[in-house]
């Protein structure tokens, strides 16, 4: 008897609700004489500006780039899908030890990236090298660091794709999956006491909003009215788990409403709607002193990484459609070719030009010696305390008696 009520009170629709309003410290919300269980209501819609064919739909929300911004943006993702080609085969020639592609979300990196301001703080993930690129992050830094090399911002203590740089405001990437965002949170609060009118941008994939932090997080900046905007690339899959096993709710989007954050999802293939969308979340975010979320719907379109093989769980159509028919960069060359501001030629002399730049500078990088090994004890304290100085003697000694078992010859410095 009870089931039978419980099954005719679970509905997608809202109770009637009655004029008084509860004041619960917890919620102040209507009253109802309605026993209703809520599973959620139609999925949330996605925002898009261009049509797959490059056509603007919505004029209203065009970002009206100029001539030169819409190119520098069309080159900068060229590039980045250049240098990914090229680096994933030197992981595979055994050059580098590893690599990660961003293929197919180029446009929600750069559309991201380019309506961030100099000093808001940035918490990425592994999949943001077109972010660094577009603020000005050298090629000649990015292989360094993938290479360990002495030039490392790092000093070669962190796998490659973990890039950094203080100067761009870019934190360390960091490979445990999430631990980033309430790292996010915490500078978006500080943010706020500093009073300064910047935001802190955070960057995660739809399997990191899996994790404990991700809510963790949330709750945080809401509550504490963060200025912090949560960027989250849903690119279909969390390595091979498909995003029908990740959740059943309505994505990542819903999650922001739950926690009372400004939420929104676009397409993420969608250059102009990402760059529409992001810089509507930074003023809100600024503006409010509150928190944002931001669902980018997107594909990836090359494996997790070069330790993957996506075609054990994706198929070829599958691959094909997205990487066909909805590319980004396929897109946005369509909408430049409508202003006519790009040519296939000079995009195919942009790649030729870039191949060349990457192979050069790989090949530098290649050559280049690791860091001092002395460096092993720095940069934990300011001042290196006896028993890290002690341990370093021994080390060193040590390398010295058995100096032909170590190839010191590619440290920056023999001891």
């Amino acid at each position: 008897m009870f089931r039978r009520f419980l099954s005719s009170a679970v509905h997608s629709g809202s109770p009637r609700t009655l004029g008084e309003v509860s004041n619960f410290p917890g919620a102040k919300a209507p009253f109802t004489h309605d026993l209703s269980f809520l599973k959620g209501n139609d999925p949330l819609p996605v925002f898009r500006i261009l049509s797959a064919n490059g056509e603007v739909l919505n004029p209203a929300y065009d970002p009206k780039l100029t001539d030169e911004h819409a190119v520098k943006l069309m080159e900068g993702m060229v590039r980045l899908n250049t240098l990914d080609m090229i680096l994933y085969n030197a992981q595979r020639q055994g050059r580098i030890s590893f690599y990660m592609t961003n293929t197919g979300e180029e446009a929600v990196q750069f559309g991201s990236s380019t309506v961030l301001h100099p000093e808001d703080e940035i918490f990425a993930q592994y999949r943001e090298a077109g972010v660094l690129l577009e603020r000005g992050f050298s090629l000649q830094e990015l292989m360094a660091q993938c290479f360990g090399s002495y030039k490392d911002n790092g000093k070669g203590r962190q796998m490659p794709v973990h890039y950094g740089s203080k100067k761009l405001h870019f934190q360390t990437i960091s490979s445990p999956l999430g631990t980033q965002i309430p790292q996010a949170a915490g500078a978006g609060y500080a943010m706020k006491l500093l009073g300064k009118p910047n935001v802190v941008m955070c960057y995660f994939g739809d399997g990191a909003a899996s994790e404990g932090d991700f809510h963790a997080a949330l709750n945080f900046a809401a509550t504490l009215e963060c200025p912090t905007v949560f960027f989250c690339r849903n690119n279909g899959y969390a390595i091979s788990t498909p995003t029908s096993d990740q959740y059943r709710g309505d994505g990542i989007v819903a999650r922001g409403l739950g926690y009372g954050i400004h939420s929104v999802r676009v397409d993420g293939n969608d250059l102009l709607a990402v760059i529409a969308c992001t810089k509507a979340a930074r003023e809100l975010a600024v503006e409010k002193k509150a928190p944002v979320l931001i669902e980018a719907m997107t594909y990836r379109g090359g494996h997790h990484s070069t330790s993957d093989d996506s075609t054990r769980y994706r198929s070829e159509a599958e691959l094909n459609y997205w990487n066909r028919e909805q590319n980004p960069i396929a897109r946005f060359r369509h909408y430049l070719f409508g202003r006519k501001l790009w040519t296939e030629d000079r995009e195919k002399e942009l790649q030729l030009q870039v191949r060349k730049q990457v192979l050069a500078e790989l090949d530098a990088a290649e050559k280049d010696p690791k860091p001092a090994i002395e460096q092993l004890f720095e940069d934990v304290y300011e001042s290196m305390p006896w028993h890290l100085q002690e341990q370093k003697q021994e080390m060193l000694a040590h390398v010295r008696k058995y100096a032909k078992d170590y190839k010191l010859e590619e440290f920056a410095k023999n001891v």
